[in-house]
């Protein structure tokens, strides 16, 4: 517990913030298409590398939430992405959520997936040098929504994934998002 308190710490350090470099192949193809860049393993590889490879960049970037293809792959010189991370002193962390998926039963709402087989993937992760989770559960707003059977799912899904977490030695970062699309007035949203 000593050392989750120091990662935490450290990942909320004055004057910096964490960078989501946590894309998913589909978000990061749009965002390649958008400037022509053709999104291969190789130019994926690359961009996150000058991300994390700029100079200074350690002076104002805690952690980095990396995506699974990321968490396994090297800069140019062969260095892991999460030893480079580290001997920046910034610290690598993973995305481990599934993604927002329809919640039986609920118009319109969703859920977060990935519990399945979650404490053997943080395993994993942290061998690879993974410090800190992040997992998001999205609520929409609207008069009848969020309702209170998706609160208790998504945050029932948000406690079993961050008690994972601890037991595996990582930080859990526990993202309920309340999304902005909808005519609700910031009331409704607080």
């Amino acid at each position: 517990m000593h050392e989750l308190a120091e990662t935490a710490n450290a990942l909320v350090a004055e004057g910096k913030g964490i960078l989501a470099a946590d894309e998913s192949d589909g978000t990061i193809k749009k965002r390649f298409d958008s400037i022509d860049v053709e999104s291969t393993e190789d130019n994926r590889r690359a961009y996150r590398e000058l991300l994390f490879a700029t100079d200074g960049a350690e002076d104002y970037i805690s952690g980095v939430i990396l995506f699974d293809e990321t968490i396994r792959q090297s800069a140019a010189d062969g260095t892991p992405f999460p030893k480079l991370l580290e001997s920046k002193g910034v610290i690598p962390g993973i995305k481990v959520d599934r993604g927002a998926k329809p919640l039986a039963l609920a118009s319109d709402e969703t859920v977060t997936e990935g519990l399945d087989g979650l404490r053997g993937r943080l395993e994993e992760y942290r061998e690879l040098g993974a410090r800190f989770a992040k997992w998001r559960a999205t609520y929409s707003i609207a008069s009848d929504k969020p309702t209170e059977y998706c609160v208790w799912t998504n945050a029932h899904a948000l406690a079993r994934y961050a008690a994972l977490c601890q037991e595996a030695g990582l930080v859990p970062i526990v993202e309920p998002e309340v999304l902005q699309d909808g005519t609700h007035t910031i009331e409704q949203s607080a």
